[in-house]
C-alpha cells in the first residue's frame, strides 16, 4: 500500500486521455487474464467470474490515484448498469451473469461504483469510495471462493447457505483493506484499528444476509458510509 500513499498525495493530474487509457489498459488485462484462465487453465466459471469481480473493482484505485473526474466514473457506472440490465434478457454477458441462481449482483456492482464516486468525489474524500469498492470486490470475491472450495462448516440464513470459513475470510480481508486505506490517509492510530474492526464486522454481516446479489450494493455502500461516519464521530 506504499504506492497508494504516494499516489494519493500527488498533486499533478494526468491528462484525461491518459486517465482513460490507464483504465482501459487495466480492464483489458483483467479480461485477458479471465479469458486465459478459462481457455488454458480450464478453470470453472466461478473462478473466472471472481477474477473479473476482483480485477474490475481495482479500477477505483486508478480513479483515486489519477484524479479521474467524477463525471467519468458516474457515466461509466450508468452505462455498465444499463448493459447489465439488458444482459438479464439478452445473452450479452453470459459468462458473468450465469451464477446458477437468481442474482442481480452485476447490476448492483455497477450501481455501487457510481453512487460511491458521486458521493465521495463530491466530498473530496475518494478514499472512502475505494474502501467500499475494494471490500466488495476483494472481500466478497475471496469469501465466495474460500467458502466454495474449503467451506466445511455450513450455516443457513434467510434461505441462503454460507460457510464459517467464507465469512471469516470476508471479515479478515475487509479489516485489512479498511485499515490499510485509512492508515494511508490518516496515519497509524488506535482509531483506525477500531474503525476497521467495526467496518469488517458490519461488512461481513451485510454479506451474510445478502440475497439476489444485493450485497454488491449493501456491502460497499454500508462499509464506506460506516467508515466515514465513525471517522467523523471519533475525530469530533
Amino acid at each position: 500500500m506504499l504506492l497508494l500513499s504516494l499516489f494519493s498525495g500527488l498533486e499533478l493530474i494526468p491528462p484525461f486521455g491518459l486517465q482513460l487509457a490507464s483504465v482501459a489498459v487495466w480492464l483489458s488485462l483483467v479480461m485477458l487474464t479471465a479469458w486465459g484462465v478459462s481457455r488454458f487453465a480450464q478453470a470453472d466459471s466461478e473462478i473466472v467470474r471472481k477474477i473479473v469481480h476482483i480485477g474490475t473493482g481495482n479500477v477505483i484505485l486508478l480513479a483515486w490515484w489519477l484524479h479521474i473526474p467524477a463525471i467519468a466514473g458516474i457515466t461509466a457506472s450508468i452505462l455498465a448498469s444499463a448493459v447489465t440490465l439488458l444482459s438479464y434478457s439478452f445473452p450479452i454477458l453470459p459468462g458473468i451473469n450465469s451464477v446458477g441462481r437468481l442474482s442481480f449482483g452485476t447490476f448492483f456492482y455497477s450501481m455501487s461504483i457510481g453512487v460511491l464516486v458521486a458521493w465521495f468525489w463530491y466530498l473530496q474524500q475518494p478514499h472512502y469510495a475505494a474502501l467500499g469498492i475494494l471490500i466488495m470486490s476483494w472481500g466478497d470475491g475471496l469469501a465466495a471462493l474460500v467458502g466454495q472450495r474449503f467451506g466445511k462448516h455450513k450455516y443457513y440464513l434467510f434461505g441462503g447457505q454460507k460457510s464459517w470459513e467464507g465469512s471469516l475470510t470476508m471479515a479478515i480481508v475487509s479489516f485489512l483493506i479498511c485499515s490499510l486505506i485509512l492508515m494511508s490517509v490518516q496515519g497509524n492510530s488506535w482509531q483506525v484499528w477500531a474503525i476497521s474492526v467495526v467496518v469488517a464486522l458490519a461488512a461481513t454481516g451485510l454479506e451474510t444476509i445478502s440475497f439476489v446479489g444485493i450485497d454488491n450494493l449493501t456491502v460497499p455502500l454500508g462499509s464506506a458510509a460506516l467508515a466515514f461516519v465513525l471517522t467523523k464521530f471519533i475525530s469530533g
